[in-house]
């Protein structure tokens, strides 16, 4: 089959080869009017950085950090999903009201006590984002009064449901260039390694 290819040239590397850079490539601005899907982060395409439910908070927190994200998807040792832990999570009342219930040292939470499980999540139909503008997302976001909006779409072969989707309040703010500040989060990752640092 080989014989039916032929070898593409090389040239070598000019001294001004610098590494690409995602976040300084142009790319059209987006508006309210932009379609949805431009502003959805497609897990589809997107590894989702995810972390075991019986992992400490530090851990989650490390994560978080190292990703320079403010949400992980949670597991259990099957690899099942089984919930979303996110920096407001760590941050908020939660891990204090673990504490006060369950008599725990910080040390000993882990995401399982203070993550949002799936049977409580809400979510959004690809379909409907499919036909949605970024401002019909901005709505949606004010309205749900969360940073984030999970989108799934069902997977004709199994008869489930995947989620293949997630929309970021402050990923939309960055690409608008404008505030959205639906709830109080984090405003910075330096910020969420702060106050873990002094609640451990």
């Amino acid at each position: 089959m080989s014989a039916n290819y032929s070898a593409l040239p090389t040239i070598s590397l000019p001294p001004t080869t610098d590494l690409v850079r995602l976040d300084q490539r142009p790319h059209p601005p987006i508006t309210l009017h932009s379609a949805a899907l431009e502003v959805m982060t497609d897990l589809r395409v997107v590894n989702p950085v995810g972390i075991h439910q019986g992992a400490s908070l530090r851990e989650a927190h490390d994560r978080m950090i190292s990703h320079g994200i403010r949400l992980l998807f949670v597991h259990d040792g099957d690899g099942q999903f089984t919930g979303l832990i996110t920096a407001s999570d760590l941050l908020g009342e939660r891990p204090i009201q673990c504490m006060k219930e369950h008599g725990k040292h910080y040390a000993d939470i882990g995401v399982g006590d203070v993550m949002t499980p799936r049977k409580q999540l809400e979510a959004l139909s690809l379909g409907d984002i499919e036909h949605a503008s970024v401002g019909h997302m901005v709505a949606t976001m004010k309205q749900m009064g969360r940073q984030h909006a999970l989108v799934v779409e069902l997977n004709p072969g199994s008869g489930h449901h995947e989620l293949c989707g997630l929309f970021s309040t402050s990923h939309m703010a960055r690409l608008l260039g404008m505030p959205l500040s639906f709830i109080r989060v984090p405003q910075a990752l330096s910020e969420i390694q702060y106050s873990l640092m002094h609640a451990i």
